[in-house]
């Protein structure tokens, strides 16, 4: 079955509970094997199966709930979605202004002149167009639950809001009711109008943090320009839109301007700082035959390439994919707070018609306004919002801040997982040194023709594609040494390789290979061997079927931040092991200048994997990190799989955490991220919880037979308002974690 991921921006939701809603429509539909809808940045994942259903249906199924999803893929939705949002900011901006103008008189009256003539017309006719005008959206979309049997949080604001203005202006019209029977004819019309005033506020605040949460992937969205110069067949030069390139176009880039699409440098050169792809912030050269990627930036030369990937096959757009569909993923305790939002709005509407009840039972004369007031403090007070932006808000930001350091993270269970891990198996190769291995030297035996060996040991080297088999294959291509076609070729994993030429059999590769073929290795050869080996070099031999040809000298020199990174890794608490397929002796040396007490050497790939497991079963959580090439299973093992690379040379796919550099500083980097967030996170849940659990029978009365307190609604609605914004600015603390 193939099945289809693809991410949708919601419209309408205004609550956790609306997320849960459309989520739980979403879900129900034939075809659809997963389905999420995040609160925090409005966008819908769903995996589905083409075959059984369209996207066309999941949008109208959204729709039969209140709710809309944008389906259209063209390059202007994205454009015109951020334009109705800053059109829908502009109105809510607006109508907190113009509530906040009719509110204040409103609360003067009601506090220090709520006797004066006319004095509840003129609190009506100021709490009216707050209620009614401005808050309208709140009882707009209660009714489209109520339509659909649903309730959400803006059910919650409309009870209350509606039920306080009507009571007060029932008590204006008719305060008979109440002094006949020796009450007084309360009026509410200054909470109502506060209570809406506070949550506008609110919406406000909040729509303005939650933007901040997405800042980290507008700023990769915005790395690519709108507009490139195409150099035609003749030569001439036109300004065609960046959706208009196509695979193969010629496209001139000036001094400063942004690389649009993947492509091969043709003719010219410059520097171009990758930093924003790559995190290294050194500027790398680039001349005829580098590749180039998109929203890199030139610096000053000139220069033509040809476009080799465009539109969603750039590296760039694939980041932007896995940026947004890790922001957009569920941690697994969001499952349970899923839950709760689900039930949230019915159990608080319970609870204030309970508290209601009881009021008017046990409260005596006063019963029924104290009761009512309760009632709308319950109802002001719930905020399910605070529980569904815990979990994203810090999510959204901590992934956003990891892809800005070159830190990509495949979900939000990846960047959970991290926090606990406890052992980081590195393979040495590309993750300790620098993955450039260079021949340093070549030693023939005295009595060995290297005029017509050398071709030989060529052409076995150039079908290997052993990292180490390309240096000795630069090397004797810079030496002029040619090459001969071989009758045979076979690779042993993790050895050598084994080729015969005119029926008579060669290897090139390690030790152990010649071991196992018997092969003579004379006491000249192990002595240059031996004192090379001291020198941290890796050693390859060359042989035919009896004896050793040559032994070839290969460095591959630590990176300058390996020993710094172990040194971090250690401190945190983290046990670090090295494997290699080298030698013993070498895998010392290098083990000790990185500052590694456990190492494997002459591992094979198979190996990797068993020593995963050997920890696992110890009872450690694995980070295995490595290039994806030769260590694959041991990856796909590990409880973290850490690639580690750079441009388009990393395993994205497979990988939980993607290293975009090949800096050894971003593995405690990413760990510290991850427990960052995890305590973000359980900070967020902490206070969410709390608040309810506290505000909620503070604001029923629970108290008032103990000391005579009763929550005022128009404080209620300053702190459920203030709930949801404490929850996303914790979350945005996370920004300025160091990378």
């Amino acid at each position: 079955m193939s099945t289809v991921k693809e991410n949708y921006p919601v419209t309408g939701l205004s609550c956790a509970s609306c997320a849960s809603s459309a989520e739980t429509i979403l879900k129900a539909q034939k075809g659809v094997l997963y389905a999420g809808v995040n609160f925090a940045n409005n966008t819908a994942t769903v995996e589905f199966d083409p075959a059984e259903t369209a996207p066309e249906l999941l949008k109208a199924a959204v729709q039969s709930v209140g709710y809309d999803i944008i389906i259209e893929k063209n390059d202007t939705v994205a454009d015109d979605l951020e334009q109705k949002r800053a059109d829908e900011h502009a109105k809510l901006k607006a109508e907190v202004a113009w509530s906040v103008f009719f509110s204040l008189p409103l609360v003067v009256i009601g506090m220090f002149f709520m006797h004066m003539p006319y004095g509840n017309y003129i609190m009506w006719l100021l709490a009216s167009p707050v209620v009614l005008v401005f808050g309208r959206r709140f009882f707009r979309n209660a009714w489209k639950q109520a339509q659909h049997g649903t309730a959400n949080m803006d059910t919650l604001v409309a009870l209350s809001t509606g039920i306080a203005y009507l009571f007060s202006a029932f008590n204006t019209l008719y305060p008979g009711f109440w002094t006949s029977r020796g009450l007084d004819a309360h009026v509410y019309f200054e909470a109502a109008s506060v209570v809406v005033t506070f949550i506008l506020l609110g919406r406000l605040l909040e729509d303005n943090a939650k933007a901040n949460t997405s800042a980290a992937i507008r700023k990769l969205m915005g790395l690519q320009p709108k507009e490139v110069i195409r150099i035609g067949h003749a030569g001439e030069q036109e300004i065609i839109p960046l959706s208009e390139v196509r695979t193969g176009d010629l496209l001139l880039i000036k001094p400063g301007d942004k690389i649009p699409v993947d492509g091969e440098l043709v003719s010219g050169s410059s520097y171009v700082d990758e930093s924003m792809i790559s995190g290294e912030p050194i500027p790398v050269i680039k001349e005829k035959g580098s590749e180039v990627l998109a929203g890199t930036i030139n610096q000053k030369g000139s220069f033509q390439f040809t476009a080799k990937k465009v539109g969603k096959d750039t590296l760039l757009a694939h980041i932007i994919q896995m940026v947004q569909n890790a922001q957009g993923s569920k941690a697994p305790v969001q499952k349970l707070v899923d839950k709760i939002a689900g039930i949230f709005v019915p159990v608080v509407m319970g609870i204030a018609l309970l508290s209601f009840i009881c009021w008017i039972l046990l409260g005596g004369e006063n019963g029924f306004t104290q009761g009512l007031l309760a009632m709308v403090t319950v109802l002001v007070i719930a905020c399910p919002c605070a529980l569904g932006l815990a979990t994203p808000t810090a999510i959204m930001v901590g992934v956003g801040k990891g892809a800005e350091n070159g830190i990509l993270i495949k979900d939000a269970e990846s960047l959970e997982l991290a926090k606990d891990i406890n052992a980081v198996v590195l393979d040495k190769t590309g993750t300790i040194t620098e993955g450039r291995p260079e021949v340093i030297a070549v030693t023939w035996l005295p009595d060995a023709d290297r005029d017509q060996l050398a071709p030989l040991l060529h052409s076995l080297e150039a079908s290997s594609e052993h990292p180490l088999a390309e240096a000795v294959t630069a090397y004797l291509k810079v030496k002029g040494v040619g090459q001969v076609s071989s009758d045979s070729f076979r690779s042993l994993t993790g050895k050598g390789v084994e080729g015969s030429f005119s029926g008579r059999s060669y290897y090139a590769g390690s030790r152990k290979m010649l071991t196992e073929n018997a092969v003579n290795v004379s006491v000249f050869l192990e002595d240059v061997a031996r004192n090379w080996l001291k020198e941290a070099y890796t050693v390859i031999w060359f042989a035919d079927e009896e004896r050793a040809l040559a032994a070839i000298a290969i460095s591959d020199n630590i990176k300058p931040s390996s020993a710094e990174a172990v040194r971090q890794l250690k401190k945190a608490g983290i046990e670090v092991y090295m494997l290699t397929g080298d030698n013993e002796q070498t895998a010392a040396v290098m083990a000790e200048k990185a500052g590694i007490a456990e190492y494997r050497a002459e591992v094979l790939p198979d190996d990797k994997a068993s020593f995963v497991k050997a920890l696992q079963a110890q009872g450690k959580k694995v980070a295995m990190v490595g290039d994806g090439i030769n260590d694959s299973h041991a990856l796909a093992l590990a409880d973290v799989s850490i690639a580690m690379g750079k441009g388009t040379d990393i395993a994205m796919d497979v990988a939980k955490i993607t290293l975009m550099s090949s800096d050894l500083l971003k593995i405690p980097a990413a760990i510290c991220l991850s427990r960052k967030t995890t305590s973000v996170i359980k900070q967020n849940l902490f206070w969410a919880f709390i608040y309810n659990v506290i505000g909620i029978p503070l604001a029923a009365g629970l108290f008032y037979p103990v000391n005579g307190f009763l929550l005022n609604p128009m404080i209620a609605g300053a702190a459920m308002a203030l709930s949801s914004v404490s929850v996303v600015s914790n979350s945005l603390r996370l920004r300025l974690t160091r990378g």
